[in-house]
């Protein structure tokens, strides 16, 4: 089997896939973020996968909102969505066009420009914590809803690549229900993660919010 270089970007067709199968294909890869002041490049080290219509958890399950349209789109592409009134979080695109699944990229190592990252994240205590967790992610990266519909795999020089990067061993590679999810696809083991790699985020359960 040849392999290809950890340099080579993914082609559309690596996102023309199940999603369950390019979540945990996206550990170990490279995601190039070129900004005004200079490239970020991130090693995925935590996804989670949503599947759209069949996921509970997803934003698309209930249909196509101008929220989630991006999800509707060709594989490959950006969905960032704002939570909590705070925070973005950078998802990519999967499947086949109409079926609106995507991978949250919760965590990872800012392998370039890491001091690019901190300056965005001034109040990080060390490296490992830069991009431990989707929010701070998208922020270590400076992600915001300008960037939602960008295509990740195109030749042009864009805001995003994926590279082939260096996947990690299978018996690294872990997977547990996701962060936060809760109802009907609370128990989906769709998180996955490289075993003993100090950014993973720690998991929470989802915890129901009360009523007043």
């Amino acid at each position: 089997m040849i392999t290809a270089p950890a340099r080579t970007p993914l082609s559309r067709s690596f996102f023309d896939r199940p999603v369950l199968e390019i979540a945990p294909d996206l550990l170990g890869r490279t995601l190039v973020r070129t900004t005004d002041k200079g490239p970020i490049e991130l090693r995925l080290t935590e996804v989670e996968a949503y599947d759209g219509p069949n996921d509970p958890g997803s934003h698309a399950y209930r249909g196509r909102t101008d929220r989630n349209a991006v999800m509707f789109g060709p594989p490959g592409f950006t969905y960032v969505y704002f939570t909590y009134g705070m925070w973005h979080c950078l998802n990519l695109v999967c499947g086949p066009e109409g079926r609106a699944a995507g991978v949250l990229l919760r965590a990872g190592e800012i392998v370039t420009g890491a001091d690019l990252a901190r300056a965005h994240r001034p109040a990080s205590r060390k490296d490992s914590d830069l991009a431990q967790g989707p929010a701070r992610l998208a922020t270590a990266l400076s992600v915001d809803r300008t960037l939602n519909g960008c295509d990740a795999c195109a030749d042009d020089g864009g805001p995003f690549r994926i590279l082939t990067g260096t996947p990690p061993a299978a018996d690294r590679v872990r997977t547990g229900p996701r962060t936060g999810v809760g109802g009907e696809g609370a128990a989906h083991p769709w998180r996955y993660w490289i075993d003993g790699d100090p950014t993973v985020s720690p998991y929470k359960a989802h915890v129901p919010r009360k009523r007043g």
